[in-house]
């Protein structure tokens, strides 16, 4: 079983001069965090982390003193869908069911890991997810600039979840998705969708409040509390 984790974006929401990936939380490396429940699981065989090109030719000290042999990094594409489609291609041929982490989700649980792993070895994708608590509005977009939306509907809720990683998949399934979008010009925010688009299964599995997505500063906070 293999696992690719997509550290090659920017973090151009959270800003600075370090990229989210390497920011500290608790002392330790943002992606360092996200690691560890991968490499430290027993059905994990492979674990490749995508990283900026420059990053990946050159990584970081404290990534550098742990790779090798079940640890790899690759270099990642102008999007997420084409730094996926090159970690998927560095993963070993003995890699038959494949999980995606984003690097920015740093406290996910290992039965999470587990569950995931169980139904895409079903041959379906699995996804963990939270319903989505709020209500729900849908805005106008044609307005006036700097003029506050006004609301166009009211979205029931009641199906409504909010997607995580990792999500996994059969890795024929997710090969033959990430090729058609390669084919087409496709891309998405994550790898559910273009498994969906193949009319695969996926399954929505119980995720977690605490494996949050480090986005904006204020997320930053709230994972130093939580730790």
């Amino acid at each position: 079983m293999g696992v690719v984790i997509v550290a090659a974006g920017q973090g151009t929401r959270l800003g600075g001069a370090v990229p989210k990936q390497y920011l500290p939380l608790g002392g330790v490396p943002l992606l360092l965090r996200a690691l560890r429940p991968f490499t430290a699981h027993p059905e994990v065989a492979h674990t490749v982390v995508v990283l900026p090109a420059a990053e990946a030719a050159a990584p970081p000290g404290w990534l550098a003193s742990v790779l090798g042999g079940s640890l790899t990094v690759t270099a990642g594409g102008a999007e997420r869908s084409d730094s996926v489609a090159r970690g998927l291609a560095a993963l070993p041929p003995t890699c038959q069911v494949v999980l995606v982490h984003d690097a920015a989700r740093p406290f996910v649980d290992p039965a999470i890991i587990s569950a995931v792993i169980a139904v895409a070895r079903r041959g379906e994708g699995a996804v963990p997810a939270v319903p989505v608590g709020d209500t729900l509005k849908e805005a106008e977009t044609d307005r006036p600039a700097g003029e506050a939306p006004r609301v166009r509907r009211t979205v029931p809720r009641d199906s409504l979840y909010r997607a995580q990683t990792p999500q996994g998949f059969p890795r024929a399934v997710l090969e033959a998705a990430h090729a058609r979008a390669a084919a087409t010009g496709g891309s998405a925010t994550d790898d559910a969708l273009l498994v969906e688009q193949l009319g695969v299964p996926v399954r929505l599995l119980p995720g977690s409040a605490r494996n949050l997505k480090i986005t904006t500063e204020e997320d930053l906070r709230i994972a130093e509390r939580l730790l």
